[in-house]
């Protein structure tokens, strides 16, 4: 299987350079990652929701190694917000962050790039608690255009993190979402704690190399447990947001839905930007809420990466580009 191989490669630093500095590179970025700043995006989110379609929104990065570029995480995720409320586009569009972008694997102690309450900097005793520091002006902002803010799960190990982050913002803004991944063992039992009134949950198959001690590693095991996890959401009393493109574990949602006496506005299906656009509207057109995964930003290559290890036919796209290019 080619999925674990580039999973490992986006972790490389060489390849990252062997992929970034190849010509034909940025045309096929482009295809899953439409812009790299907030005037290049603001369009594709017009564009988007004239057709019926609403949007998630990620500023791509990972792995930062500096409290200046948790800021920058930060204050990025703001200046769209900022944009979008003056658009007037909040209600269209709510923010997916990845916490590790905010500080989360920072090591401790760690102080902050923006003024405590008493003038000085915080020192923060862990990434923790950095990244709820950074990333809690982001949902406050949200909050004020109308939207809101799920939080991604990235690898195993950073998931009590992200669940307990998540357990405090709901404190304040019950409507901030998470999201769960089918290949862990844990998640059936996380997606029964989350299933709770107004929990916002969105359920993915799972794109990190995780070991076989904690994941499943066969698709058709993944699949049953997606199938599994969905009807925990569909039958509790949450929002349940099924992120899938197989066709298969689409229509097994609606059914579930269907069974479960759900409506068409208590859940939603979201795709990724520039995968299957044709079933985007289709699924809009059947009066579907249909949310698009849409990523920008310039720290593209770990996300690109994923994404093709996630769909053999993304791989064999950028083959062919790479070769008719070359």
């Amino acid at each position: 299987m080619l999925g674990p191989v580039i999973l490992a490669a986006s972790r490389s630093d060489r390849m990252r350079r062997l992929i970034s500095a190849a010509p034909v590179t940025k045309q096929v970025v482009d295809r899953f990652i439409p812009g790299e700043t907030v005037d290049e995006i603001v369009p594709i989110i017009q564009d988007l929701s004239d057709r019926g379609l609403e949007l998630t929104m990620d500023v791509v990065g990972e792995d930062i190694t500096r409290p200046e570029q948790a800021a920058a995480a930060r204050d990025a995720y703001l200046a769209l917000i900022d944009r979008l409320g003056e658009l007037e586009l909040g209600t269209r569009a709510e923010m997916s962050v990845k916490l590790s972008m905010f500080g989360q694997a920072l090591p401790s102690p760690t102080t902050a790039l923006f003024e405590g309450p008493s003038g000085p900097a915080p020192t923060f005793q862990s990434g923790h608690e950095l990244a709820l520091a950074n990333v809690r002006p982001v949902v406050e902002a949200a909050a004020a255009i109308g939207t809101t803010v799920t939080l991604d799960a990235e690898d195993h190990t950073t998931l009590d993190s992200m669940f307990a982050i998540h357990e405090e913002l709901r404190k304040d803004f019950p409507q901030t979402g998470c999201v769960i991944q089918a290949y862990l063992f844990r998640t059936e039992a996380d997606a029964r704690r989350l299933a709770e009134s107004g929990s916002r949950v969105r359920l993915v198959k799972g794109a990190y190399k995780e070991p076989a001690e904690v994941a499943y590693q066969q698709k058709h095991e993944i699949d049953k447990a997606y199938v599994r996890i969905l009807k925990v959401l569909m039958e509790g009393a949450g929002y349940p947001m099924i992120g899938s493109h197989d066709p298969r574990l689409i229509s097994i949602a609606q059914e579930l839905a269907r069974t479960a006496g759900r409506k068409l506005d208590e859940y939603e299906f979201q795709m990724l930007y520039g995968i299957r656009s044709d079933e985007h509207l289709r699924l809009a057109a059947e009066g579907h809420r249909m949310r698009v995964y849409t990523a920008y930003g310039t720290d593209w290559y770990g996300y690109f990466m994923r994404r093709l290890a996630e769909k053999p036919a993304n791989l064999r796209f950028f083959a062919r580009s790479m070769i008719s290019k070359g």
